[in-house]
């Protein structure tokens, strides 16, 4: 087996986040992509980010569930899985559902870490690429209070954001009762940033 992967606290929560992870975001997905997370697993890697507009997420789970079975970990509770909620699903009423979503194609009971994938929304029917007229504001705290929510039903350990500048930060923590445990930026920020900032 790996060596073990340091661990920091998250935020006010009970939970630590491996402070080294396994980012599936892959297109086209590969074949290999289960042997790949198995060996990650082997190797000692314990973290794994999806979310729901990758291809990753149905395979990650197979993957995690195969790892379970040969016995690579013992328990669900040595994993962290992190996924994000999608734009077309970052509205009042959808939140939660988007996330049952993202828990069944993954076959858990529960994420470690849920982040709002960006601080934009598009029209439920929005394909790639993505148009302008498709784009809608985002509704912080509608959003925020149903990531909260999901957090206390269970859903998720953590919640958290995605792609968020200082001043959108801001805004979140103006009307949030459960601050978001971390800010997770990637590169494709500055496409959405061309539409909305």
């Amino acid at each position: 087996m790996g060596t073990a992967i340091p661990e920091e606290p998250l935020g006010s929560t009970e939970k630590s986040i491996p402070l080294v992870g396994f980012g599936t975001v892959e297109y086209p997905l590969n074949e290999a992509f289960k042997e790949r997370v198995l060996h990650a697993i082997k190797l000692g890697y314990r973290h794994f980010d999806t979310a729901a507009s990758y291809p990753s997420e149905q395979p990650l789970g197979e993957a995690l569930a195969e790892a379970l079975r040969l016995g690579l970990v013992k328990s669900r509770d040595e994993l962290f899985i992190t996924s994000k909620l999608w734009l077309t699903d970052s509205y009042c009423g959808r939140v939660i559902p988007g996330l049952q979503k993202t828990l069944k194609t993954l076959g858990l009971e529960y994420l470690d870490l849920y982040l709002v994938h960006f601080p934009v929304s598009l029209i439920p029917e929005a394909t790639y690429p993505v148009k302008p007229e498709d784009i809608r504001p985002f509704d912080y705290e509608g959003v925020w209070e149903e990531m909260e929510k999901c957090q206390e039903l269970g859903l998720t350990k953590t919640i958290g954001v995605s792609n968020f500048t200082c001043k959108k930060l801001e805004r979140l923590l103006a009307t949030a009762k459960i601050p978001p445990a971390v800010n997770q930026v990637i590169a494709t920020y500055y496409y959405f940033c061309h539409f909305v900032i």
